[in-house]
């Protein structure tokens, strides 16, 4: 009996299957922040000097022609690259071959992805641990529409006054704090919150440019797999702070290497990049620890 002309006969592999696209699907991307509020070196080296001076004390008195020599010190301020992000995989020559999207490109490009996330987070936890500047919420924090204006206002006169503030503000702040940030700005004001009820969530309030990461990437991390050497203790912590006065180095970027193993076909893949950040010392006033009440 032909059983082939029977749904219970037919193979679900007889079927053509379409796809919905040519490639495989990329994984959902958080965004990336650090390179748009630090300065980023990607030279070879290791280590960035930045020297500094005390301040000196200067001393208003009624002409007399006199003073005082005064002593002062010079202090070596030091960004060391210490950490490498890393991640690899093996390729089968049959994964490649036998199916029907190019496997190898879409590994390759979600382990680039993979490696520069960890480094955006590494940069964002380090920058927050080490900046000196404090402020803590009212209660509710970001998610209160009512604090918005408060609280902006208030980070903007932490730094306000300083000649770098000139260089942009921003403001780091997870998922869960938008809906308060969405309120405010449709209620504030009248261009502003017609602008806010048009086109829905602004990334600039009060002169701030906001930038939303997905919620975890600031917690508390003791020397893991997230924080190589390093440890912080960053949960229920946001981040505010004068662009371009932290320094992250990435010694050429991510980069990747592809190489033939010894018993297996196809190719085994590793992805890397080397990473080192710093608040520089004279600069560290300027980048605020945020804790959320």
């Amino acid at each position: 009996m032909n059983t082939l002309g029977t749904a219970a006969g037919v193979s679900s592999q007889v079927y053509r299957n379409k796809y919905r696209q040519a490639s495989l699907d990329k994984l959902l991307r958080a965004a990336l922040i650090a390179e748009k509020v630090c300065a980023v070196d990607r030279s070879d080296a290791k280590t960035i000097q930045n020297p500094y001076g005390s301040q000196p004390s200067v001393t208003v008195q009624a002409i007399a022609g006199t003073y005082t020599p005064a002593a002062y010190t010079l202090t070596d301020d030091t960004l060391t690259v210490t950490e490498e992000v890393i991640v690899a995989e093996h390729i089968y020559d049959f994964e490649q071959v036998l199916t029907q999207f190019d496997v190898f490109a879409n590994r390759t490009d979600e382990m680039n992805f993979a490696v520069a996330k960890a480094i955006d987070k590494y940069v964002l936890n380090v920058v927050l641990e080490a900046g000196t500047g404090s402020y803590t919420t009212p209660v509710g924090g970001f998610t209160t529409a009512a604090n918005i204006n408060v609280i902006m206002s208030n980070l903007i006169s932490k730094v306000a006054g300083y000649a770098e503030m000139y260089n942009g503000l921003y403001l780091v702040i997870e998922n869960t704090d938008v809906p308060g940030f969405i309120q405010a700005q449709a209620t504030n004001g009248f261009s502003f919150a017609d602008a806010a009820l048009n086109n829905g969530f602004l990334t600039s309030y009060m002169g701030v440019d906001i930038y939303v990461t997905r919620s975890g990437l600031f917690e508390d991390d003791a020397a893991t797999s997230d924080s190589g050497s390093q440890t912080w203790s960053n949960s229920g912590h946001r981040l505010f702070g004068v662009k371009n006065t932290a320094t992250y180095a990435a010694p050429r970027g991510v980069r990747f290497e592809e190489k033939g193993v010894s018993g297996k076909t196809g190719k085994e893949v590793v992805c890397y990049g080397y990473i080192g950040a710093k608040v520089w010392a004279t600069k560290a006033d300027l980048t605020i620890d945020i804790t959320l009440a």
